[in-house]
């Protein structure tokens, strides 16, 4: 057993070690979220800009092959290190920070959490190097950089930390690094808002009264949202299927991709499906949403992921999520805005499978008068979506349904 002294080491090296990661990723992740702000700013400001995303995929697809590396290597490849405590290349930092900058500049539509993981890991793999820890430890050190860069892009520290610890296995919640990637997340956050960044998303709306008529109308929405995401994950990964098919070159994949993201942006020349769409979640708050927006936005999403392009899946799950839950709330009675706050977080929990974190997101982004509905919603829309996932290498280790080891990749 471990004595006293033991545990205060610990705690004090963590603290030491977690706390550096943090300042690196609040730094590199606020660099990150300013870059792609800005990409979005210009590329909303000269849209023509559209007409470059060849080029930009040639030269996304080229920095990939000189670093030896393919274009679908991601997000899969930092939640399998933590599991098999496997090395991370430092060199996924750069390529997908730079990658990501491409993709919204030139009107890709694409998120971002898949950058900050990747930063976020990479950053983690190299402090641990320096401070040489062993193996057990580095997966913990991956674990808080990717709690970091996530604070740091989105403003909400405890549910980058959850997310970190729950996403990697799911049922199992890896509490050994509660405290390093605590300590990455707050300084992270705390550095991002030296520099004006704070939470990204909030939402004000009428919150219902709790009556059971209220509850099976969130109920409803939930097994929506969960529905939502089986789709969005089913579409994602049948487009990369058919992209990987047809077009074994990684150039001209990305090429074919960039040329039907041009076509469809003659088709939706609002320019709402290009870029990260943030203000069109704004507009799901005041109500002003299309029911067919979340499907023309998943098109969108998956052709710029399944060609190559960069950035990430979980942005787009919020505008698809929100946009969805403003019209369907709206229809089942519920105040629009509300719904499309329940939208947005039950629909993260059906694609990333992690309840905890997607009601601690809720909290943080819209605050904590609607609680219990978060909980309601992202425990229908968990349960409701089965064992798909966005992230092929996240193990679902326990049933949905009973308590059971079951110990499979996500769907």
């Amino acid at each position: 057993m471990k004595k006293p002294a033991g545990f205060v080491k610990s705690f004090l090296k963590w603290i030491i070690i977690a706390g550096i990661v943090g300042i690196i990723s609040g730094v590199v992740g606020t660099a990150f979220r300013a870059a792609v702000e800005y990409a979005n700013v210009i590329w909303a400001g000269h849209t023509w800009l559209v007409f470059l995303l060849p080029v930009g995929g040639l030269v996304i697809a080229g920095l990939y092959s000189v670093a030896g590396m393919t274009t679908g290597a991601g997000t899969d490849r930092i939640i399998g290190s933590v599991r098999t405590e496997t090395d991370i290349p430092v060199r996924m930092g750069p390529l997908i920070f730079i990658s990501t900058a491409i993709t919204h500049l030139l009107g890709g539509s694409a998120g971002r959490e898949g950058a900050a993981l990747q930063l976020g890991g990479s950053i983690g793999t190299h402090v641990g190097r320096l401070f040489r820890l062993d193996e057990k430890d580095m997966s913990l050190i991956v674990l808080a950089g990717m709690s970091g860069v996530f604070s740091a892009l989105f403003g909400t520290p405890l549910t980058a930390v959850f997310f970190a610890l729950e996403v990697i296995s799911v049922g199992v919640i890896y509490y050994v690094g509660l405290v390093p990637c605590l300590v990455s997340a707050l300084t992270a956050y705390v550095i991002s808002g030296v520099f004006g960044y704070g939470t990204e998303i909030s939402f004000t709306y009428a919150i219902p009264e709790f009556t059971w008529l209220n509850i099976g109308r969130v109920v409803l929405l939930g097994l929506f949202c969960a529905l939502l995401s089986i789709l969005y994950i089913f579409m994602m990964d049948r487009t990369d299927d058919l992209f990987e098919k047809f077009f074994k070159n990684p150039f001209a994949r990305i090429i074919a991709g960039a040329l039907i993201l041009i076509g469809l942006s003659f088709l939706f020349p609002s320019g709402n499906y290009n870029g990260s769409g943030m203000h069109v979640i704004f507009g799901a708050r005041e109500g002003e949403a299309d029911w067919w927006m979340f499907l023309v936005k998943i098109l969108f999403t998956a052709v710029t992921i399944g060609c190559g392009f960069k950035g990430g899946e979980i942005v787009p799950t919020f505008f698809i999520g929100a946009t969805m839950g403003c019209c369907a709330g709206s229809l089942i009675g519920l105040d629009p805005g509300f719904g499309a706050a329940l939208g947005l977080v039950a629909t993260f929990c059906g694609v990333i499978n992690c309840p905890m974190a997607s009601i601690l997101l809720g909290i943080e982004l819209f605050g904590a008068e609607g609680l219990i509905f978060f909980g309601i919603a992202c425990s229908v829309s968990f349960m409701m979506s089965g064992y798909y996932g966005l992230y092929g290498s996240q193990k679902i280790m326990y049933s949905k349904t009973r308590a059971e080891y079951i110990n499979i990749n996500a769907k």
